[in-house]
């Protein structure tokens, strides 16, 4: 069975093909990155409308340049929450009426499953049960995975996901959109000893997350700073400072990670979502696991970020075990784990 994915729940539209007998067989991302850029961040309707433009030649191109049509598909599926409720509307709309036409069942797939399972889609692939690691743009969750669709949240965060606090730090130290990225680099300019940011949550039990107080963490730091040190020094300030706030995210995740691997005994834990193609975080957790005798899984970088090969996948992962949308479809902009891991 081939199945075809669509995402669409923000700022990029992918599309991919995912074949049982051969597993993905490729895939296609648009990124709205230059349209949002003058905005500082996602303007929902101009995602929207861009989804409208992307989606059906994005379509049209992967399955010529696969040599598939209607008849070679058994079904569709499409990101149906969480994100911006006209951008998902876009995909689940466009999906379930082209299923319609195909005359194949479609299935809507919730995001962040999509980004749980995507390490799946590499050759070496970890084995039930394991410790996911969710960090996109407005998520950081703990998730013990017994199966597919046999979900525990383990913790989550309180306010400021990771990848919302590296943006919005970003932001306060006057780099472009999107931020995670910039400060990331910037970092790498930084000298780790200058600043010490506090590992927020960490001196309590529990795995949730906290972010935004080392948010505003940095601002203070950052004001106090630049009024005592010359202008000319801001630069290096400024990478002072990502370094200082990025190894705080880094070193806070490790530390939850270590507690949920622990806590579950489990042996293996999966990183995803955008934040995981941060190659701090990375090495950061690959000691981690190696102390503990364990092993990280991580997706290719390119699948790191939002696309449609997750939800081909996740979708697959559902239709076959039997699910399917009716004709009328609904969309989830707020689509919390605990309802999936309820209700499958």
């Amino acid at each position: 069975m081939n199945v075809l994915g669509i995402e669409t729940s923000c700022d990029e539209t992918g599309v991919a093909v995912y074949s049982t007998d051969q597993g993905l067989l490729d895939h296609a991302v648009y990124s709205q990155i230059a349209l949002h850029a003058d905005y500082g961040g996602v303007v929902p309707e101009l995602a929207s409308r861009d989804h409208v433009r992307k989606l059906a030649p994005m379509v049209r191109e992967l399955l010529a340049d696969l040599g598939l049509s209607a008849q070679d598909f058994g079904g569709v599926a499409y990101t149906a929450g969480p994100g911006l409720a006209g951008a998902l509307l876009v995909g689940a709309a466009f999906a379930r009426s082209l299923a319609w036409a195909w005359q194949v069942p479609a299935v809507g797939v919730h995001h962040m499953e999509g980004h749980l399972l995507a390490p799946m889609l590499e050759q070496d692939v970890p084995q039930f049960p394991f410790v996911a690691l969710l960090v996109s743009g407005g998520h950081t969750q703990l998730v013990r995975v017994a199966a597919v669709g046999e979900y525990e949240l383990l913790g989550e965060s309180v306010d400021d996901a990771a990848g919302e606090a590296f943006d919005k730090t970003a932001k306060l130290l006057g780099l472009g959109y999107p931020g995670g990225p910039a400060l990331a680099a910037l970092a790498e300019q930084g000298d780790p000893a200058r600043f010490s940011f506090p590992r927020p949550m960490t001196d309590r039990p529990g795995l949730d997350f906290s972010f935004s107080g080392l948010k505003t963490f940095a601002l203070t730091t950052l004001r106090q700073q630049e009024a005592e040190v010359p202008s000319a020094e801001h630069g290096q300030l400024h990478a002072d400072i990502a370094r200082a706030f990025e190894d705080a995210v880094v070193d806070t995740l490790a530390i939850k990670c270590r507690r949920a691997v622990e806590q579950t005994g489990s042996k293996a834990l999966v990183m995803a979502g955008g934040v995981s193609a941060n190659r701090r975080l990375r090495d950061r957790v690959d000691r981690l696991m190696q102390d503990l005798g364990g092993r990280a899984y991580y997706p290719r970088a390119e699948l790191c970020t939002d696309n449609g090969a997750m939800i081909a996948y996740a979708g697959w992962q559902r239709l076959r075990a039997g699910q399917h949308e009716q004709l009328e479809f609904a969309i989830r902009p707020r689509w919390p784990m605990q309802d999936l891991v309820a209700g499958g």
